[in-house]
């Protein structure tokens, strides 16, 4: 791939690329994917509070119908977007490229203060081997940014669970070229040891950071250097080569001269790639777990808060095995602030609250509203433990 920068380059968008004239002016791209509850809100927002960060723009993903996260970064502006439309390792040639092309135009336009990185928080749920292929290879992408390292937030107070039962999380760790352990203080050093350990034999090359309170310095996530799966375990060259396959497959017919551009923008795979790749990439899973499942639940009343948690506690004891995560904001009674609720498994986040309600819908109408992403448990009885706690019936939806 030709690394010159192309001429329709928006102003200050290169400044961090070194004054060599063969030098790589795309944009940056980092990729900071993770399984759910492995803190990666909070390690974007100790990020954010750091001048690494200036004139860079910050793209969240969210699994459920209702968005959470980015109501808990701290700075939301114009250079934030939220992708809420799905997992983007599902829709990546439709939100991400969108995306990523409409921050390009207005950077052209001079709508953003230049453009100098950009930043994409995945789902906990997101495979990154679509987004991957698709920075690298889709003509347009590839010609104005550059995947500069995958970064994946590991909680060490559940990963070994987390890399026994999700393909997902495996895949997270094995693709990565910096692997930020986090929750170290709340590990002991032998349960910090065993992960490192663990992971070191998913992706031995990956350089392992560990973090507390979610701190980390920019250094740690930023400059990794142009992605290259030379050097990973052999599976990671093999995911990429069968969606370069499911890519080619959904695309429409391009002229020759767009599919040489992205034969040679894409990545090499090498020895490493499987001959019968085509086949593989016919016979691979699904995205996601089918038993994994999402839903929303909605309180109209302001919740008592004994009550609520009594039945939450109840909830988590009874199917925590069964809970990847529960997010969302709660409007508790005699408290005029939004309740931040985040749990993983058997944990509960401590508690927090925002500064204000959000403006925006859903939550402009101060509702209680709660994302599950459960494995193989019903809807109906999570109501039935929460209603009888709370004294209402909490609705579906948005």
């Amino acid at each position: 791939m030709n690394a010159q920068s192309t001429p329709h380059e928006p102003a200050d968008a290169s400044r961090n690329a070194a004054a060599a004239p063969d030098a790589d002016r795309r944009i940056p791209v980092t990729l900071l994917t993770g399984f759910l509850g492995a803190g990666k809100t909070t390690l974007l927002n100790h990020l954010l509070r750091q001048p690494q960060m200036a004139g860079s723009a910050v793209l969240i993903n969210e699994f459920g119908a209702v968005g959470v996260d980015h109501h808990l970064v701290e700075k939301v502006d114009e250079s934030l977007v939220v992708l809420d439309s799905g997992c983007i390792c599902c829709s990546v040639q439709g939100d991400l490229v969108r995306a990523l092309k409409g921050l390009f135009m207005r950077a052209l336009r001079r709508e953003l203060k230049g453009l100098r990185r950009v930043l994409i928080e995945t789902t906990g749920l997101a495979d990154p081997a679509p987004v991957i292929h698709t920075l690298m290879a889709e003509p347009f992408l590839s010609e104005r940014y550059r995947l500069d390292g995958v970064v994946t937030a590991v909680d060490v107070t559940h990963a070994l669970d987390q890399l026994a039962a999700h393909n997902e999380a495996v895949r997270q760790v094995a693709m990565a070229d910096r692997l930020l352990l986090t929750k170290c203080d709340l590990a002991s050093a032998e349960q910090r040891a065993a992960v490192a350990a663990g992971i070191a034999r998913l992706n031995p090359g990956a350089r392992q950071v560990e973090v507390a309170g979610g701190a980390v310095a920019a250094d740690a996530v930023f400059g990794c250097g142009l992605y290259d799966p030379t050097g990973k375990l052999p599976d990671v060259a093999a995911w990429l080569g069968e969606e370069a396959v499911r890519a080619a497959r959904q695309a429409p017919a391009a002229p020759a001269w767009s599919r040489a551009r992205a034969q040679k923008s894409a990545p090499t795979h090498g020895a490493g790639a499987p001959a019968d790749a085509e086949s593989a990439a016919s016979a691979a899973p699904a995205r996601h777990d089918a038993g994994v499942t999402s839903f929303v639940l909605r309180f109209d009343e302001p919740l008592d808060w004994f009550g609520f948690s009594d039945g939450l506690a109840l909830l988590l004891q009874v199917y925590g095995g069964r809970i990847l995560r529960i997010k969302g904001l709660l409007n508790v009674v005699g408290d005029p602030l939004p309740r931040v609720l985040q749990c993983v498994q058997h944990s509960v986040y401590p508690a927090s609250s925002l500064p204000a309600w959000p403006e925006q819908p859903p939550y402009d109408d101060r509702c209680s509203r709660l994302v599950f992403i459960v494995r193989e448990l019903a809807r109906d009885e999570v109501v039935s433990i929460l209603g009888s706690f709370t004294g209402q019936e909490p609705d579906s939806g948005g």
